[in-house]
């Protein structure tokens, strides 16, 4: 029986009713499908549907860990948890990125690389541990808010850690393996206390000057 999920959004695939396929073959189909002259973040999270929430957070753990650019990935991760929070089928960009549109060869470069990194991934990590994805998935919100504000800390080199959780997450969400996001959710705590932790200090130390 489809889920309430997909009855309300049924452009969206009912991971309920079939095993979840591997993200690999997601991208796959994706690359497959007729592809537009240019490809825009709309259209992607159109095609990934309830996986483009762990593909976003993925890209933006990636993107937390050049120089440089872990603001820009704090706020838009800010962003998403906020939605998964809200408890949406997938998340929307702000309104600037929505339509921004990405050339089409760029694009199927990028799954080109990403699907054999993501086949390799998946000899290693699969669905265990079967929980309720859909009712974590605000839990799982207000642990990346959290994640996605200490990725604005003003001391350097503090945005490693929480970047790795958070692309560990991305990882365990995506495949639905329990097992993993048991260990990512232990690893955000552990990283928002560290994070805690050296803004105390630092703010302790400015206090004594």
């Amino acid at each position: 029986m489809p889920s309430m999920e997909h009855a309300r959004y049924p452009d969206l695939p009912d991971e309920t009713v079939a095993p979840a396929r591997p993200t690999s073959a997601v991208l796959a189909n994706l690359l497959a499908a007729d592809l537009p002259a240019t490809v825009t973040p709309d259209w992607i999270i159109d095609g990934l549907g309830q996986r483009s929430y762990g593909l976003v957070m993925l890209l933006l753990g990636l993107l937390a860990l050049m120089p440089g650019l872990s603001l820009v990935a704090g706020l838009l991760l800010v962003w998403m948890a906020s939605q998964m929070i809200l408890a949406r089928p997938a998340p929307t960009m702000p309104r600037v990125l929505r339509r921004r549109a990405v050339p089409t060869r760029r694009f199927a470069g990028l799954l080109r690389r990403l699907i054999p990194a993501m086949r390799f991934v998946e000899r290693f990590i699969h669905p265990r541990w079967p929980t309720p994805f859909a009712a974590t998935q605000r839990g799982l919100g207000i642990l990346l808010l959290l994640l996605g504000i200490s990725l604005m800390s003003p001391i350097p080199f503090t945005q490693y850690v929480p970047a790795i959780v958070i692309m560990a997450m991305a990882i365990a969400y995506l495949e639905r393996d329990g097992v993993m996001l048991a260990g990512s959710v232990t690893g955000a705590l552990l990283s928002l206390a560290i994070t805690g932790a050296e803004l105390w200090v630092a703010y302790s130390g400015a206090e004594a000057l």
